[in-house]
């Protein structure tokens, strides 16, 4: 699976990437290379030591990893990426997808508590909880166990990203709530989610031409998930498997094209 980025493309990445990185103790690198290496890393899944050897020793670039993971620097790097997307102001829209924990990812030290673990029919689980623009770009996401709810994190979510309010926001029924149309509507913004049948004084008009465009947000979500290192959570710490989230996320902003 290759990036098929333009030179155009990894002029924005390496610029947005080189403003995300520490000012001090990380120079000498290739970032190019550096890049490619994560994106090689994320797509197979595979482990550190069986990088190929054309990225060069798999330990340094682990180090480089660990180090950038624990600023928060990749997170910054997909930040930057997200605040220059152009209808984010417009529509925002909210999805979320579970995704299966490997083995490996239960053993984190001093157990599972506050690593976006959970435990279900399916085993430990992540929920990924996603806020795209109307272009279907992720601009936030947020990490929990697999067993929590939509509807709360909806504040959470609306919070993050790009500094700017939309004229509306998009979620299905499982956002459905009294208090997410408030929030809602507290920050200026139209709330476009579908009423449960149970639920007293449903509107007769819903705004169904806006709402199909969720079409855009499920379908970043399966973008997101072909990088398999997402789809298979094998990161022990909720930390580490955000930074692999951002990475992925980053690449498929600055247009990565999913061909295997």
């Amino acid at each position: 699976m290759s990036t098929k980025m333009t030179e155009d493309d990894w002029d924005v990445a390496l610029e947005v990437f080189r403003t995300s990185l520490p000012r001090w103790g990380d120079k000498g690198w290739d970032d190019r290379l550096f890049l490619e290496t994560l994106h090689n890393f994320a797509v197979h899944n595979i482990t550190w030591s069986a990088l190929p050897e054309r990225f060069g020793k798999w330990n340094s670039v682990w180090k480089r990893f660990d180090r950038l993971s624990k600023g928060g620097n990749f997170d910054l790097f997909f930040e930057h990426l997200a605040s220059l997307s152009s209808t984010a102001s417009l529509v925002q829209m909210f999805d979320s997808t579970i995704v299966s924990a490997y083995v490996s990812a239960a053993g984190a030290k001093g157990g599972q508590k506050g690593q976006a673990l959970g435990r279900s029919r399916g085993g430990f689980t992540t929920k990924i909880h996603l806020k795209t623009d109307f272009d279907g770009l992720a601009i936030a996401f947020g990490l929990a166990g697999g067993e929590k709810g939509d509807a709360p994190h909806f504040r959470i979510l609306l919070g993050l990203g790009p500094d700017t309010t939309p004229r509306a926001v998009v979620a299905d029924k499982r956002y459905s709530s009294k208090a997410n149309r408030n929030a809602a509507r507290s920050r200026g913004a139209i709330p476009v989610i579908p009423h449960k049948t149970n639920e007293k004084d449903r509107p007769v008009r819903f705004v169904k031409a806006i709402y199909r465009g969720r079409a855009r947000i499920e379908q970043a979500v399966e973008k997101l998930k072909r990088f398999k290192r997402v789809a298979l959570r094998c990161e022990k710490t909720k930390r580490d498997f955000s930074a692999i989230v951002a990475i992925a996320a980053a690449f498929n902003l600055i247009k990565s094209v999913h061909t295997a």
